[in-house]
């Protein structure tokens, strides 16, 4: 019995032992865990910590518009210089687009005569700045007097979207563009900002019919529609003319474009590929208005009259390209813009209404046609 008894003891001395050593070694295995979890965050931490560092010291600079220093721009005769920071004209190297002859290191079209300086205004953030572009009467000329009309054979069915792109892709017209594109890279820090400037700097130019008219078979006294050149040339354009302007310099910008065309307001606006989530009816595409300076992605704009867009918009294809970013502050602003528009009078809605004008240069009218 005794004998019995002692068993008993060393067993319960031997599962209480082991009991604490399946205890400790628990601990020990979770002890062990939460160490390597904590390490692999530290780790994770550490190595983008360094990463970001590096990519800031050791990143391939680049010039505003995406070119690596010391290489040639894809446009013709710029080229990226490092102790500039910035593109240049570099013919000697680069060489010159087909029809351009060199001239020291500029590219001469036969179209550059009658020369005139102009000042692109726009805003950034509240700062107003301009651009000084030249223009040449010669080039104004050549456009106006292309053919308005498209000729097709019986079984084609012309659409909208190809007088659009015919204005936008003459290539005569995009030698003399592509100067102004560059100045805006230049301008610009970062992508975003150059995206900024074009919409600003085109939105800046002033609203207005050409004094001009044409006159075709069955319809005489049309008003002229101008190419894009023309309204930099005229410093003037309608919502069609000056979408078509920021569409070419989006577009070469790499962006995915579109046109909003509103038959019932008789409108036209420009779309930039975005989020779904910022777009207009789910297109994936943002609303910028052109005619005046105003906020990307505010559909609300009431216009001269009293108009306002409520159709459904015709959505034309420009170019299939890239995408704004999520985190575009215009975002915000516009939606704040919007609810401000709809609330009740007082103080701080004056005062925010008033920071978002100076921030954007918005102004009160908007033209619809």
């Amino acid at each position: 019995m005794a004998r019995l008894e002692k068993d008993g003891k060393d067993a319960v001395k031997k599962w209480w032992n082991l009991s604490r050593y399946t205890e400790q070694t628990q601990h020990r295995i979770i002890l062990s865990f939460l160490t390597a979890v904590i390490l692999v965050f530290l780790f994770i931490f550490i190595w983008n910590f360094f990463s970001d560092k590096l990519d800031e010291k050791e990143g391939v600079p680049t010039c505003g518009d995406g070119s690596f220093y010391d290489t040639c721009n894809l446009n013709k005769p710029y080229y990226c210089d490092a102790e500039a920071g910035k593109l240049v004209e570099k013919a000697t190297l680069c060489g010159c687009p087909e029809g351009m002859v060199k001239s020291g290191e500029t590219c001469i079209s036969h179209y550059q005569i009658g020369a005139k300086e102009i000042a692109l205004n726009y805003t950034l953030r509240g700062e107003s700045n301009n651009i000084s572009f030249k223009v040449y009467e010669n080039m104004a000329s050549y456009l106006s007097g292309l053919p308005k009309s498209i000729y097709y054979d019986g079984s084609q069915r012309l659409l909208r979207s190809d007088f659009k792109l015919r204005d936008i892709n003459n290539q005569e017209q995009k030698k003399l563009l592509i100067p102004l594109l560059v100045a805006i890279e230049n301008a610009a820090e970062t992508k975003e900002d150059r995206v900024r400037i074009a919409i600003s700097l085109v939105q800046n130019i002033e609203f207005g019919n050409s004094n001009r008219t044409l006159n075709l078979p069955g319809n005489n006294g049309l008003t002229y529609s101008r190419y894009p050149y023309e309204v930099l040339y005229d410093q003037m354009g309608v919502c069609g003319e000056k979408s078509e302007l920021l569409a070419f310099l989006l577009k070469e910008m790499g962006y995915g474009v579109v046109f909003f065309y509103y038959q019932e307001e008789n409108h036209e606006a420009l779309g930039i590929k975005c989020s779904i989530r910022y777009s207009v009816d789910e297109t994936g595409y943002c609303f910028i208005e052109t005619t005046g300076p105003s906020i990307m992605t505010d559909t609300r704009i009431e216009y001269s009259g009293g108009i306002k867009l409520r159709s459904k918009p015709e959505v034309i294809l420009v170019s299939n390209g890239d995408m704004i970013g999520p985190d575009m502050y215009e975002y915000k602003d516009a939606k704040e813009i919007m609810k401000l528009r709809d609330s009740w009078f007082s103080l701080f809605k004056k005062a925010r209404l008033n920071g978002l004008k100076e921030k954007y240069g918005l102004v009160e009218t908007y033209n619809p046609q």
